[in-house]
C-alpha cells in the first residue's frame, strides 16, 4: 500500500513539473509608458494563447533598463536606445542587453484643438522649449503665453524628443510643466488652449490637434518613408538573445497577429 502511495506521489510530482515546464517561466516587463500599450496587448494575447503569465509595469524607460540590469524583469520596454553607461553597468553584472525593435513611433507635437497654428519647424520647437519663444503670436498663433509641456527626466520619450528636435544638448526652460506619462500630457494639452506637448503617435486622438513638423504630419506613411523626421524605434531589451517562450513573446511582432495589434494601437510595424 505504501509503495503504491509513494508511486502515486512521484507520478503526481512529475505531472505537476511537466505542466509547469509546459507553461514556461513567467515573463516580467518593465519600462516605457509609450511601449506599454504594445506590451500589455501582447501580454494579454500571449497569456490567453499559451497560458504563460506576463506582467507589465510602466515605470519609464530608465527604470526599465535598471530592472533588466538588476534582474528584476525579463524584458525592458524602452522608447529609446540603452545608453552606453547602462550597457556598461549591465555587463559588470553579467547582463548582456540585446535590443529587439518591436515597432516604430512618430513623436507627435500636439496642441489644443482650438489652436489655429498648423505646424512648426524644428527650429521653432527648439526655441519654444529653450524658452526663447514664449508667445504663440511669434509663430503665427494668438497672443497667448505658450504653456510648455515636457516629460519627466526618466522618460525615454523626453530624451528622444530632445535628440530628435535639437540634439542631445537641448536645455528645456525651467518654466516647462512636467507630466509623468503620454496620457497625462494628452490630458493637460486637451484642456489647456495655449499648451504645447509631445506624444507617442499611438496616443493621439481627437482630444488634441497634431502639428506638422517642417511641413510634414506624422502618420504611417510619413514615418515609414522617413519624411517625418521626429521618429524613433521602440524596443524590447532582453538579457542575451531570447529563447524558448521569451523568444516566442518577443517575436510576436513578426507575426500577422502581432502586426495587427501594433497597427491597431497606432504604431508602425518594423
Amino acid at each position: 500500500m505504501m509503495k503504491k502511495l509513494f508511486l502515486f506521489v512521484a507520478l503526481l510530482a512529475l505531472f505537476v513539473t511537466a505542466i509547469a515546464s509546459a507553461a514556461g517561466n513567467p515573463i516580467v516587463i518593465d519600462g516605457s509608458t509609450t511601449v506599454g500599450p504594445v506590451a500589455k496587448t501582447f501580454a494579454s494575447y500571449f497569456t490567453k494563447k499559451y497560458g504563460i503569465r506576463v506582467t507589465v509595469s510602466e515605470s519609464g524607460s530608465g527604470n526599465g533598463a535598471k530592472s533588466l540590469i538588476n534582474g528584476s524583469c525579463t524584458i525592458a520596454a524602452m522608447s529609446r536606445a540603452m545608453k552606453p553607461a547602462e550597457i556598461g553597468a549591465a555587463r559588470t553584472k553579467g547582463v548582456n542587453p540585446v535590443a529587439n525593435v518591436v515597432a516604430y513611433d512618430g513623436l507627435a507635437m500636439v496642441v489644443h484643438p482650438s489652436n489655429p497654428v498648423r505646424g512648426l519647424t524644428k527650429a521653432q520647437i527648439s526655441s519654444i522649449y529653450r524658452g526663447s519663444i514664449t508667445n504663440w503670436k511669434e509663430v503665427g498663433g494668438p497672443n497667448a503665453r505658450i504653456v510648455v509641456i515636457q516629460r519627466e527626466s526618466n522618460s525615454g520619450t523626453e530624451e528622444s524628443f530632445k535628440e530628435l528636435v535639437a540634439g542631445k544638448g537641448l536645455q528645456i526652460t525651467g518654466a516647462a510643466e512636467t507630466q509623468s506619462s503620454n496620457g497625462s500630457v494628452k490630458s493637460r494639452v486637451s484642456t489647456t488652449p495655449s499648451a504645447l506637448g509631445f506624444l507617442g503617435l499611438g496616443f493621439v486622438d481627437r482630444s488634441v490637434k497634431v502639428l506638422a513638423v517642417n511641413g510634414v504630419l506624422p502618420n504611417v506613411t510619413t514615418v515609414k518613408n522617413g519624411t517625418y523626421t521626429v521618429t524613433r524605434p521602440l524596443y524590447f531589451y532582453t538579457n542575451g538573445q531570447p529563447s524558448g517562450s521569451l523568444k516566442q513573446f518577443v517575436d510576436l511582432r513578426k507575426t500577422a497577429e502581432g502586426k495587427k495589434m501594433i497597427s491597431e494601437l497606432g504604431f508602425i510595424n518594423h
